[in-house]
């Protein structure tokens, strides 16, 4: 496998984690709604598996790009013929809060965890009332993230 091979298509890769994660993590929520506690486990330390594959391919693929380009990220287009101002405005808006909040998540959700498999339950349900809306809107967004990307304004 060549290092451009690997950072036009991780791209792909990480998305469609990215996207398996925001299933799982739904499923969660419902499932602890219904009073499934078990099932809700299992989605969620899925959920938590898949981002933690998707943050090492991310890294990877941010590798990828940079031996490949020698830059480690892509570019938002400038043309306006590819993509509108107001395009790369909401892209970068998007961007931007989608990384401040990806820094938090994996701490939240592993404490979020820990204090689950200790039987915290309250510290739990405490944490998860931020952490959970922090992580979901993580992944959407960085569908969206992608989509943008690598997608539409390609």
């Amino acid at each position: 496998m060549t290092w451009q091979f690997l950072a036009d298509n991780l791209p792909h890769v990480t998305a469609t984690l990215n996207l398996t994660a925001t299933v799982l993590l739904a499923l969660g929520l419902v499932n602890i709604r219904r009073g499934k506690a078990r099932q809700h486990k299992k989605f969620m330390l899925w959920a938590l598996g898949v981002s933690g594959l998707f943050l090492l391919l991310y890294l990877f693929h941010k590798l990828a790009l940079y031996q490949a380009t020698g830059e480690p990220n892509k570019r938002f287009p400038t043309d306006p013929a590819v993509a509108p101002d107001a395009a790369r405005y909401t892209y970068y808006g998007i961007l931007l809060t989608h990384l401040l909040l990806a820094m938090t998540v994996p701490f939240l959700a592993l404490r979020a965890v820990y204090l689950a498999m200790k039987g915290r339950i309250v510290a739990h349900k405490k944490l998860v009332k931020y952490a959970y809306p922090i992580w979901m809107y993580v992944s959407v967004t960085g569908v969206l993230v992608y989509l943008m990307l690598y997608q539409i304004y390609a």
